[in-house]
């Protein structure tokens, strides 16, 4: 019983990480010159909350290291995306918005990928996609929660 729990686990997890190398690999090609995946993440994450937020409230979004979340910022910021500001409650800290720029490149690589991906829930269909949501929102939670 046991092994039928551990197999389960595995082809379970083997398909939701090779998914994510294609997927990765796909959006890679689509998106516009020079963005990677991580650029067009934190620009899609500023927009759609709409509010500033710090490097480390950023990095812990992304469950990556400050300093990976910091490079990432360097180069959106060098590309005229964001606009990084100090706190000016803590000196130490520093803020980050989109920049108009950034909505416009947002924006761009939203062109780009809408038809890869609306492809896929045209093939899968809409019935399918809206019953793995749930599971797969609850695995991500369950990802968080243990890291």
């Amino acid at each position: 019983m046991a092994d039928d729990r551990n197999t389960l686990a595995i082809l379970l997890f083997s398909e939701i990480l090779g998914t994510d190398q294609i997927l990765r690999n796909r959006l890679s090609k689509v998106l516009p010159k020079g963005m990677e995946i991580s650029h067009f993440s934190v620009l899609n994450h500023l927009a759609w909350r709409g509010v500033e937020r710090s490097p480390a409230q950023l990095a812990e979004t992304f469950h990556v290291t400050r300093g990976a979340m910091t490079n990432t910022l360097n180069k959106l910021e060098w590309a005229g995306y964001i606009h990084v500001r100090p706190d000016w409650d803590d000196a130490r800290r520093k803020m980050v918005a989109i920049s108009p720029a950034g909505r416009q490149a947002r924006e761009s690589a939203l062109s780009s990928i809408t038809p890869m991906i609306t492809q896929v829930v045209d093939e899968l269909g809409e019935e399918t996609v809206r019953a793995t949501l749930p599971a797969l929102r609850e695995l991500r939670r369950q990802m968080t929660k243990d890291s």
